[in-house]
């Protein structure tokens, strides 16, 4: 059966029918602008977009950012075999120490400020140090620091389990991960070093501790969250859950009245995961949020989803890149979102469904431009404070966002260089910026004045990205840093482990006032 958007086969020609037929054009050339725009615009990126990021050149190396180009001595992959890697990374260690080299400490290099680089020297890369193994019985998956999430969610999908705490892509390490203590959208949790049950650590002299709350505790927890300052993570015995199936509830408000909405919408005993996004358009400029909660289903009969690839990558991808420096495209994308997705959303999810989706379905991949990350910790009384200054501040300096991501993370009672030291909301947001001195000096200028802001708001800045941050505003966000970067010397006092963090915001001869 054939169908038009209007019944042209019922038109009489005569006067009539030539109103009939001008309607029929209109109401074509209508349809044409709605459908047609929207093709043509996500044609248009797709014929722009390339296929690979451009790699290092040779004797150089370089992290998510693609700003932190370092020419280093050597790269280093750990081998497969355990106690083969560990004897020979011990005699690394020991070579390092004899030629005077420094050694950085690498997974997915998923980081933007130089944390996994160090000018002149080794970088080790633990991605080939991927064994794992569940327990069962205690709920701990051991798993070696080089593993990846992607490899970790397909493994214990199979097991019938899941991770309890992890970042909203699947493309990062295990080290990686709790290394920077990150967080995820898991509802009513801390950060991941409270799902961290113990880890192996090799120390600058080669020697293996076991770390966790009753031994070495304070190694524990100064490695959880210490950007591989201390030592070299081998492997750690994470908690896992169940494998669940899900159904999601969405609301479109207004910022105004998200956070009564938020309250009302997790006030259930099945809440399991949540995070909102924010309107970025020009129109509406961080106006209005859409509210995204999983609640566990209560029937147990229910079916969990299988485990599959994530679906439309393609379109999501043209969507979200259509919308870089590109007012069209961000409309098109929040519409996508608040209008087109609930009517092709399934009605149920697995868990380990929502959590393997890896960030390549949406990277910047061009030569010229990069995305980079922000995020800031904000606790409830400063969220009014802080938006109307993003509102500010982001338009003022002429920056490009792409993204804001609201989620709440509970108070990390684990690591020593904390950043949710209360009840926190964790704003990440993902700003197009070009590959260029002026690109970076604005975007400095931006990272300053939004630390700033979160700290007026009594919140702070999140670590692992761009080290824009002054001296100050690091120790005004960290005022535990001094003690940190003293025991870090005292457990390496030949300062083996660095990168560029450790090099900017360490220096003992400088007094911060």
């Amino acid at each position: 059966m054939r169908w038009t958007l209007f019944p042209l086969q019922d038109c009489k020609w005569g006067r009539k029918g030539r109103l009939c037929a001008v309607v029929s054009v209109v109401i074509f050339l209508l349809t044409a602008a709605l459908i047609g725009r929207p093709i043509l615009h996500l044609a248009q990126i797709a014929w722009q977009d390339t296929e690979a990021r451009e790699l290092p050149p040779e004797g150089f190396m370089d992290d998510a950012s693609r700003m932190n180009l370092t020419q280093i001595n050597q790269v280093w992959p750990v081998p497969l075999d355990t106690t083969v890697a560990e004897t020979q990374l011990a005699q690394l260690l020991a070579h390092a120490h004899r030629k005077g080299l420094r050694i950085s400490i690498a997974g997915s290099r998923h980081s933007m400020g130089g944390h996994t680089l160090v000018p002149g020297g080794i970088m080790i890369d633990m991605t080939p140090f991927r064994n794992m193994e569940l327990h069962a019985a205690q709920g701990l998956l051991h798993v070696q620091a080089g593993a990846k999430w992607s490899e970790i969610i397909p493994w214990l999908n199979q097991r019938g389990k899941s991770v309890a705490i992890m970042q909203s892509n699947n493309s990062f390490t295990i080290g990686g991960s709790v290394s920077v203590n990150c967080h995820g959208w898991q509802y009513g949790q801390p950060p991941i070093a409270s799902s961290v049950e113990s880890f192996r650590l090799m120390l600058a002299d080669g020697k293996i501790v076991h770390c966790s709350r009753t031994r070495n505790k304070e190694l524990f927890s100064l490695a959880l969250g210490g950007y591989g300052l201390f030592g070299v993570i081998l492997d750690v015995d994470l908690r896992v859950v169940p494998n669940e199936r899900y159904r999601l509830e969405q609301s479109i408000v207004p910022v105004e009245q998200a956070l009564n909405m938020f309250d009302t919408m997790i006030d259930d005993p099945d809440v399991a995961m949540t995070f909102s996004r924010m309107n970025i358009t020009p129109d509406h400029f961080l106006q209005d949020v859409i509210i995204n909660v999983f609640y566990r289903d209560p029937d147990p009969s229910g079916d969990i989803p299988d485990l599959a690839e994530p679906g439309m990558a393609a379109i999501r991808r043209h969507i979200f890149r259509g919308s870089s420096n590109n007012e069209y495209g961000k409309k098109l994308r929040w519409n996508a979102e608040t209008k087109l997705q609930p009517h092709l959303q399934q009605k149920y999810y697995s868990r380990n469904q929502l959590l393997n989706e890896s960030v390549e379905i949406f990277e910047n991949r061009s030569a010229d431009h990069t995305d980079i990350l922000h995020e800031y910790f904000i606790p409830e009384a400063g969220l009014v404070i802080f938006v109307k200054a993003l509102r500010e501040i982001i338009p003022r300096h002429n920056q490009d966002l792409l993204n804001v991501t609201v989620r709440q993370v509970e108070m990390d009672e684990d690591t020593f260089l904390r950043y949710a030291d209360q009840r926190q909301f964790a704003f990440v947001m993902l700003f197009y910026q070009p590959r260029t001195e002026a690109g970076e000096k604005q975007m400095k200028a931006m990272s300053v004045d939004l630390i700033e802001a979160a700290l007026e708001a009594g919140g702070r800045y999140y670590l692992p990205y761009r080290l824009h941050a002054t001296p100050q505003q690091f120790h005004s966000a960290y005022p535990q840093a001094k003690q940190f970067f003293k025991l870090k010397r005292a457990y390496d006092p030949q300062e083996l482990f660095q990168n560029h963090f450790y090099q900017k915001y360490e220096n003992p001869e400088e007094e911060i006032e």
